[in-house]
């Protein structure tokens, strides 16, 4: 207490003057209209850039909601629109507005976890069995581009084997004459931006920047886009031919992924598990 009163003391002129100067200055805005009203507006206008700023950095943290239902909403839009572009034309059908009717339907989920420099990558969303994930299931990032499969699943995560992985085999084809062949990242491969197309038989011609897709046998919908035939001229030696590609897939900056739930894939499993093999 001591120190304080000789602190008070010792500054009491200055602290005079603050009290004196705040008062005067209170007078002249309330006694005089031009000072007031350049007060107000004074004062309007930093309050007004302080909302803005506020404003500004209140859109910038939900920009991971904004994000997330983004994702949700593509998902939604994926799902109807495939169902719409594989309408069976030989049949009178009818597409009714429900979810419930399609084969395949798109499930949003954000990578947390993701590597692209090992042998085997694997990659980690914040997905899991809650939300109808299983092992298996194809995934793809958006309209463009296969990510993998399905790898292990726990209640809210899930982890996914990616195409970077020496294990992950997909079956494609070449967009312009349905040729087929089994998409891998490849041996001695590190290149996160490039794939390989094997076992396409070499009477097909084949064309630099063709597109490849997803043929439609195994989880994944057909028709997706892979990539584009960057080499066409890989010899194996045999009457087959190995294409490089370059995917449409950005495996550097994969931050949103779409699970695809197959309605139609448990039951086909039964009914191939019954097919003898001989």
């Amino acid at each position: 207490m001591r120190n304080l009163w000789i602190f008070l003391n010792r500054y009491n002129a200055f602290f005079f003057f603050i009290i004196f100067f705040t008062i005067a200055l209170v007078l002249t805005v309330k006694n005089n209209i031009y000072q007031q009203s350049a007060t107000v507006n004074s004062t309007n206008q930093v309050v007004g850039t302080a909302y803005e700023n506020l404003n500004v950095l209140r859109k910038y943290v939900n920009l991971g909601q904004v994000n997330d239902s983004l994702a949700k909403e593509n998902a939604r839009l994926a799902t109807e629109i495939f169902a719409l572009k594989h309408v069976d034309s030989a049949k009178n059908t009818v597409v009714v507005d429900t979810v419930t009717n399609y084969q395949y339907t798109y499930l949003a989920a954000r990578v947390i976890k993701n590597s692209i420099t090992l042998r085997n990558n694997i990659i980690t969303i914040n997905k899991g069995s809650l939300d109808g994930i299983k092992t298996g299931m194809a995934v793809i990032a958006g309209s463009k581009g296969v990510v993998g499969f399905v790898r292990d699943v726990s209640e809210h995560l899930a982890t996914i084997q990616s195409l970077l992985h020496k294990d992950t085999k997909i079956s494609v084809n070449i967009k312009k004459n349905n040729a087929l062949g089994s998409l891998v990242w490849g041996e001695r491969n590190f290149n996160f931006r490039k794939a390989y197309v094997k076992d396409v038989p070499n009477q097909y011609k084949i064309n630099l920047r063709d597109t490849i897709v997803t043929s439609g046998f195994g989880s994944f919908p057909p028709g997706i886009p892979v990539g584009r035939i960057s080499n066409t001229g890989i010899a194996t030696g045999d009457n087959f031919l190995t294409i490089e590609i370059d995917l449409f897939t950005d495996f550097d900056g994969l931050q949103y992924v779409y699970v695809i739930k197959d309605k139609l894939a448990l039951e086909e499993k039964a009914l191939e598990a019954k097919i003898p093999h001989e």
